[in-house]
Order: C-alpha cells, then sequence, then structure tokens
C-alpha cells in the first residue's frame, strides 16, 4: 500500500486508488445532526426517484422480453448495519437463475452477463432498485456497499478493518467503488476496506457530496465495471 499523506484541513487529495487524504473542515456537523440530516436526503431523494423508478422497470421488462428472458429483478441476501441480513433488490443481469453466489474470492461469472445486463452495468442503471432498500431504511444513498452475507461474514474474521464497516449503513455508492473500483480478490476487499474505513472516520455532508459527483464520473467512464 502507498503512504497516505498527512491530512490538510478541508481538502482532498487522491493519489492513484491506494493512496487518499482528506480531512473534512474543523467546523464538523455533530455526529447525531449529521446522520438525522443524511437520512432525510436519502429518504428525499429516493422518493424523488420512484417514479423514475417505475418507468425503468417498465423499459427493462420490455426489453428482457428481447434481450434478457426470465424475472426483472435480482434479490440477494446482503449484510447490513450491525451485521443484520437484508434482501437487496437490483435489476437481473445474469442468465442462469441470476447472480448465484459465488466464493467469496472468485472471480465474476462474466460470461453469464447478457447484453442487456452489460448495458445496465455498465450505466450503474442496475443499482436503480436500490432505492427501495434507502425506503425502507437498510441503505443509504452513500456509504460501503454492502457484500453477500457470506462473504461479509468470510471477509469479517479475514479482512481487516473490515467489521467497521457494519457500524452505518450500507450505500448504493461508496468511495471505496468510486476509487478502488471492483473489488473481485483479497487485496481488492482489502482495499476496500481501508477506503471504508477512511470514509466512516471522516463522513460529512461534504464528503457525501464528493462521493456522488465522482459517482457521475464513473459512470461516464466505466471505471470498476464488471
Amino acid at each position: 500500500m502507498k503512504h497516505v499523506s498527512a491530512p490538510v484541513a478541508g481538502t482532498y487529495a487522491f493519489v492513484g486508488h491506494d493512496s487518499f487524504s482528506y480531512t473534512a473542515p474543523a467546523a464538523q456537523v455533530h455526529r447525531r445532526g449529521y446522520f438525522f440530516a443524511k437520512r432525510a436526503v436519502d429518504l428525499i431523494f429516493a422518493l424523488a426517484a420512484l417514479p423514475t423508478f417505475m418507468v425503468l422497470t417498465v423499459v427493462v421488462f420490455l426489453a428482457n422480453l428481447i434481450f434478457n428472458r426470465g424475472p426483472v429483478f435480482f434479490r440477494q441476501v446482503r449484510m447490513g448495519q450491525d451485521g443484520k441480513a437484508f434482501t437487496m433488490w437490483k435489476f437481473r443481469t445474469m442468465t442462469g437463475g441470476g447472480e448465484a453466489l459465488r466464493a467469496a474470492n472468485a472471480p465474476l461469472d462474466s460470461h453469464r452477463i447478457t447484453p442487456l445486463g452489460r448495458l445496465l452495468r455498465r450505466t450503474k442503471l442496475d443499482e436503480v432498485p436500490n432505492i427501495l432498500n434507502i425506503i425502507t431504511g437498510d441503505m443509504s444513498l452513500v456509504g460501503p456497499r454492502p457484500d453477500a452475507f457470506e462473504h461479509a461474514t468470510e471477509y469479517v474474521s479475514r479482512v481487516p478493518g473490515y467489521r467497521r464497516r457494519l457500524t452505518v449503513r450500507p450505500g448504493i455508492t461508496g468511495l471505496a467503488q468510486v476509487r478502488g473500483g471492483y473489488a473481485d480478490n483479497p487485496r481488492a476487499v482489502r482495499r476496500k476496506a481501508r477506503y471504508d474505513g477512511f470514509y466512516i472516520q471522516n463522513s460529512s455532508l461534504l464528503l457525501d457530496l464528493y462521493v456522488i459527483v465522482l459517482t457521475f464520473g464513473v459512470v461516464l467512464s466505466g471505471f470498476g465495471q464488471r
């Protein structure tokens, strides 16, 4: 891992995918106030996005009839805040009964991704149904990306700092995703845990906004896409 440089108040500095430095402004929002405001933003976003979600669901359903026959949605049990299990919703992108659970460190079954599924993954539209999880309180707009429950159970015991990810709600997007990319091997999972630990330690609405802005760049560039 590269050296983590000393923080400079109120600045962001990222070098590569393993080195970063960020310190929130000195006037940090009180933690309780931050989480209250964060939840309010989450709900406003999710409710505002519901009409778009419903229209997109109809479009994906019709496209599935031609390019991706089978269920519109894919559901999987993920590990959320405090290690609790919850069912995460996505648009299905794979053949053969959806994204079947693979071994924790096994590579993604890319050959099973359909053409429509690849487009959904490339544009991150497969994650749009996650807004249902925001409404139910299982997820947030920004936070550590939740892993499959079985995978997370293994990572908790093997990956340094991974347990800390479970102290906050998981997110649709997160610092680890926009800076570190897709994590499908032990080294990448350790890198992800470091980024998420950094996010949790320095969490603020400003950092959340920064992650959201970077997410648009990720969607346009295809960085970390699988």
